[in-house]
């Protein structure tokens, strides 16, 4: 595990190196979602540093796919920006435009807070995009055997992803199980279309320090698995396995996905605006 990347330290380093280099560092007055997190990861210097040249995700849309969400919350109501945070809604579960109905789940109204919140002072990673809420299951703490309401949600991505500028999607629920071998479900298909589409998918490992297995979805081929190390000590905890490609300094692997989600939309940015051949 020790091998494995800091995935928003890595990321935005390179945004460093591909991005035209700022003479004077401005310190940014907004409050960063995660302060602790967010300043270990490099996250507040990249503001600082890029406010002139990056825009952190205008004209980018993160799909967040979870078990709905309370729109009504500021968070997503209301933007300090200049455009709506909340771009487009839908419902895998009842075919609908309505995410708002939870079910027994919670998690699906604050997901994006630390990848693209933009309200009162506080600020996501890519605190200048917008958001496709889309609630694809009951409740996050899922089963495999939702494989199919995931894919219909999925599915929806594809069709709609060029509309809506969807380049990223937060595929947030767990299984809460420790998977070492595959599971076949209906999403395989889906992930593997929306790799080749250059879209990024990204799942939480799961929270339970399982060391010999990680939730689905993330352990799917064609969804990159997001772990965690704990806050400010660079040490690998909560589920781990080989399969688990990225780490970010969080309390839950479900922020460490958030906080990726919004390096993944900052770094495509810096290579689109760079012409970098990575």
């Amino acid at each position: 595990m020790q091998n494995y990347q800091l995935l928003v330290r890595r990321t935005l380093a390179i945004a460093v190196l591909v991005a035209a280099y700022a003479d004077t560092v401005v310190y940014c007055a907004d409050e960063p979602a995660q302060a602790v997190g967010f300043e270990r990861a490099g996250i507040i210097r990249a503001w600082d540093i890029y406010q002139h040249r990056l825009t952190f995700g205008k004209g980018q849309t993160l799909a967040l796919v979870d078990d709905g969400c309370k729109l009504s919350m500021p968070e997503w109501s209301r933007s300090d920006g200049d455009q709506p945070k909340v771009l487009v809604t839908y419902d895998s579960v009842d075919g609908d435009p309505d995410p708002q109905r939870e079910g027994r789940g919670y998690q699906g109204s604050t997901i994006g807070i630390p990848s693209s919140v933009n309200y009162g002072g506080k600020r996501g990673v890519a605190y200048n995009d917008q958001v496709a809420v889309i609630r694809a299951l009951e409740c996050c703490h899922c089963n495999v055997s939702d494989g199919k309401r995931v894919a219909g949600a999925l599915q929806w991505i594809i069709d709609n992803h060029q509309e809506y500028r969807i380049t990223t999607v937060n595929l947030a629920p767990v299984d809460d199980k420790p998977h070492a071998t595959p599971v076949a479900t209906d999403i395989d298909a889906k992930l593997a279309l929306l790799r080749q589409l250059g879209i990024w998918v990204s799942a939480p490992a799961g929270n339970h320090n399982f060391t010999d297995g990680i939730s689905w979805p993330a352990f799917r081929p064609g969804c990159f698995a997001i772990g965690a190390v704990r806050v400010g000590k660079d040490e690998v905890y909560l589920d781990r396995h080989a399969k688990v490609e990225l780490l970010v300094p969080a309390a839950a692997t479900s922020s460490s996905n958030a906080i990726a989600c919004g390096a993944a939309i900052v770094l495509r940015e810096a290579i689109d605006k760079t012409h970098y051949d990575w």
